[in-house]
């Protein structure tokens, strides 16, 4: 079997498949070729190492009804001892088989089961390479735009696909233009689907990571991000080291960071925060740039105090700052205005979440 070892070590460097795992699925088609050949009740194994066909055959009493059932698997005590006198029921014969002797049928069977096997383990093999980078980018080239605004795209062995309501607003693409996006899942339908997205809050994680070294080394952590894709985000920002200003590394020099990143997503604007453990001096700082006088926690409610001119600032623009503070945060946000001496403006974490699925869309 020679040229089996042969082809089990080409096809897997073709295909950049582990070997074991060729071998196994050259194993199986030779064991349903020749169950194929010599029909579905015989017993066939191969030699892992010699890579041999064999059939194999149960040694049974003479009496044994077996015997009148499957004859190709079963072999009487009395007639096994003809070929090996030591035997006793039990045991098992093995004989080798050569399917290289069979002619053109065996040789266009074990060429189709290869096909189907080996073709069934690169898709697996795509499959799980892919399902472990989920949350991760990946770009390629723009090959198709339907007319659902659905853009395909090529990303290695796979096209993938980005729906129109994983696009930021306002995005367009070209055929042939190379789009960053992040990998949002991997499923199997008719084949491999790899669906992408770039309004996650993953894919701004993402930027960040591969544009600021200090958090893709670790000394600062993105502990939570909220973002309206194309308008604005919030970035949660804790560092690991007391030399290190996490926003600072974030933003960068004259902003050149946080710029590089808010182009690739269409210009939206991204506020850097620093994390702390204390709720009241998150939610402040969640809130800017609106002036916050104090806050107070109840259960997972947080009553802000602020001046009256404060409040368009706190709420901003069709209430996205609010609503951001409050899905970053994890805290149902109320404003109380101090001259008028009463609560004007509140929003939970589930009313936030849904005004901007239903204001965007996403």
């Amino acid at each position: 079997m020679e040229k089996i070892a042969d082809i089990i070590e080409s096809i897997a460097n073709e295909k950049k498949l582990e070997l074991e795992s060729v071998k196994e699925k050259v194993i199986l088609a030779l064991v349903n070729t020749a169950k194929r050949i010599y029909g579905q009740e015989y017993d066939f194994f191969v030699d892992k190492k010699k890579l041999n066909l064999y059939q194999k055959i149960t040694i049974v009493a003479d009496d044994d009804p077996r015997l009148e059932e499957n004859k190709e698997s079963f072999i009487a005590l009395s007639k096994a001892k003809t070929e090996a006198h030591d035997v006793e029921v039990g045991d098992e014969l093995t004989y080798e088989c050569s399917l290289e002797n069979l002619g053109r049928t065996a040789v266009n069977i074990l060429h189709k089961e290869l096909e189907y096997h080996i073709q069934k383990l690169l898709e697996q093999t795509i499959f799980e390479k892919y399902k472990n980078k989920v949350g991760k980018i990946v770009f390629g080239n723009v090959v198709r735009i339907d007319n659902d605004e659905n853009t395909f795209i090529e990303v290695d062995e796979l096209r993938a696909f980005l729906p129109r309501k994983n696009r930021i607003k306002g995005e367009k693409f070209k055929i042939g233009e190379v789009v960053k996006a992040v990998i949002r899942r991997v499923y199997t339908d008719k084949g491999i689907k790899m669906e992408l997205s770039r309004t996650s809050p993953k894919f701004l994680e993402c930027l960040l990571e591969a544009e600021v070294p200090e958090i893709k080394d670790g000394y600062v952590n993105i502990v939570g991000c909220a973002r309206i894709p194309g308008e604005r985000a919030k970035i949660l920002l804790k560092s690991n080291g007391a030399n290190i200003d996490p926003v600072g590394a974030t933003v960068g020099v004259k902003g050149v960071r946080i710029n590089a990143v808010s182009k690739e997503l269409h210009n939206e604007n991204i506020d850097c925060i620093e994390f702390s453990n204390e709720p009241e001096i998150l939610i402040t700082r969640a809130l800017a740039p609106a002036i916050v006088n104090s806050v107070k926690i109840e259960n997972k409610k947080a009553i802000v105090s602020l001046n009256s001119e404060q409040k368009s600032k706190a709420i901003g623009k069709n209430g996205i700052n609010i609503r951001l503070a409050s899905m970053l945060s994890g805290y149902d946000i109320e404003l109380y205005e101090l001259e008028s001496g009463k609560s004007n403006h509140s929003l939970s974490n589930e009313e936030a979440l849904k005004n901007l699925q239903d204001l965007f869309k996403i």
